[in-house]
């Protein structure tokens, strides 16, 4: 089989690797890739917005099954375009991938069909916006409709940071034409929960959970990031939890999707928080969450590729899906300065003996030399019987890949660890 996987990170690098396992496949493409996934896969220079270009060269390839795996190849109807030209994919149709292109959408979907959820408001006009704000709850949570590289959204302590929340989307457009409407919703509290789950429209099998790590620095301190290392599973989501996910949140979601006439048929991310009232979502992802696909896909004991084509086929109720007992540290590696400035072109040396798996997420490769491109530089992944064991193991393995001004947190769960023991 001839594969063709959409995009060009870490989350990606990850895919590409687990769908190796499967013996039918003869050649992977990544479009575009990088300098780490070129190791593993065929990279071609064409973008993962360029749609024209990935369904001509997938159409000329011959390609067997197309794997879009970021979200705005998805929310602007990449599968729509592949399966028209008769190409297979893993991946939501443009009309479901709207529950993470819109969040006045997904917010709606939710009130309708009673998920749990922050209670909320959407504003399209600005002055309405802050008028509300005069007396609304603080602090309070303000979300940009559209897709904002994991960035649209900020928590406010204050009615004067909310406000600046406001004009900074939508006078300044700061994130274009995604903060053209916004939400402002409840700030809840509680431990967060990442769930990544298989849905074919008529089953949802929920994947390991995993614990992200959004703030640059130690402690969770500093600016919010695309994720500086996950760990799996999460100790908060315990099976009486799991059970009350399936029932009110995971099959309501899928059966609601259905409803609306946007069936939706790829990976279902639900970011959950665990509050007093019971878990509640925050949002919804239409694809595998980056960096949570490093931990989660590693502990998947089935084949990757067989699930998918599954999933494509509407069987996924006959699928084999289990995933190991163990946990996975997953450390990202970034470049000083991430997520604001940060420099490029730096050699990367990675050891060949380490006890645990690299993703290449921001690289490039130049005169047989693998350097930096990016903030988020690689993820590197280990597992273990136990979680402590999988933090050792990520730790020991990321102290020994080096490139110049590289950082990483040096807390990348113990917060986990502490729920264990407590």
């Amino acid at each position: 089989m001839k594969i063709l996987v959409v995009g060009g990170g870490g989350r990606e690098h990850t895919i590409i690797k687990k769908i190796k396992e499967n013996p039918k496949v003869t050649q992977i493409f990544a479009l575009p890739g990088n300098g780490g996934i070129a190791k593993d896969a065929t990279c071609v220079d064409i973008g993962a917005k360029d749609i024209d270009g990935i369904v001509k060269f997938a159409y000329e390839q011959k390609i067997d099954f197309a794997v879009v795996a970021p979200d705005d190849p998805l929310v602007l109807g990449a599968v729509d375009a592949l399966e028209g030209h008769g190409i297979p994919c893993f991946g939501p149709a443009k009309n479901a991938a709207i529950i993470e292109g819109s969040k006045v959408f997904s917010k709606n979907l939710m009130k309708k069909y009673g998920i749990p959820t922050a209670s909320y408001e959407t504003f399209s006009d600005m002055d309405a916006a802050l008028r509300y704000l005069d007396t609304a709850p603080v602090p309070t949570v303000v979300k940009a409709d559209g897709l904002a590289l994991g960035k649209g959204v900020i928590i406010a302590e204050t009615r004067e940071d909310a406000k600046a929340a406001v004009r900074s989307m939508m006078e300044e457009k700061v994130f274009g034409e995604s903060g053209a409407n916004i939400v402002i919703e409840e700030f809840l509290t509680g431990p967060e929960v990442s769930v990544l789950a298989f849905t074919d429209g008529k089953t949802m099998i929920p994947m390991v959970s995993s614990m992200d790590h959004k703030r640059a620095l130690d402690g969770d301190k500093g600016l919010n990031t695309g994720g500086m290392g996950t760990v799996a599973p999460n100790p908060y989501y315990t099976k009486a939890v799991a059970d009350e996910c399936m029932e009110k949140i995971f099959l309501p979601t899928m059966n609601a999707m259905n409803a609306e006439g946007r069936t939706f048929k790829g990976c279902l991310y639900f970011g959950l928080m665990i509050t007093p009232d019971g878990p509640k979502v925050i949002e919804y992802n239409c694809r595998f969450g980056d960096p949570e696909t490093q931990v989660v896909l590693p502990l998947l004991k089935s084949d990757l590729l067989d699930i998918m084509t599954a999933v494509h086929d509407g069987r996924l109720d006959e699928a084999d899906v289990r995933f190991s007992d163990g946990s996975a540290c997953c450390v990202v590696v970034a470049s000083g300065g991430y997520p604001v400035k940060y420099g490029k072109g730096y050699e990367i040396t990675i050891p060949d003996d380490l006890a645990a798996e690299v993703f290449i997420a921001g690289a490039a490769e130049k005169d047989g030399k693998m350097l930096t491109s990016g903030g988020r530089v690689l993820g590197v992944t280990a597992t273990a019987p136990t979680l402590k064991e999988a933090i050792a193991k990520a730790y020991a393995s990321a102290e020994r890949i080096t490139f110049k001004d590289a950082y990483f947190r040096h807390d990348i769960g113990q917060k986990a660890l502490k729920a264990l023991e407590g």
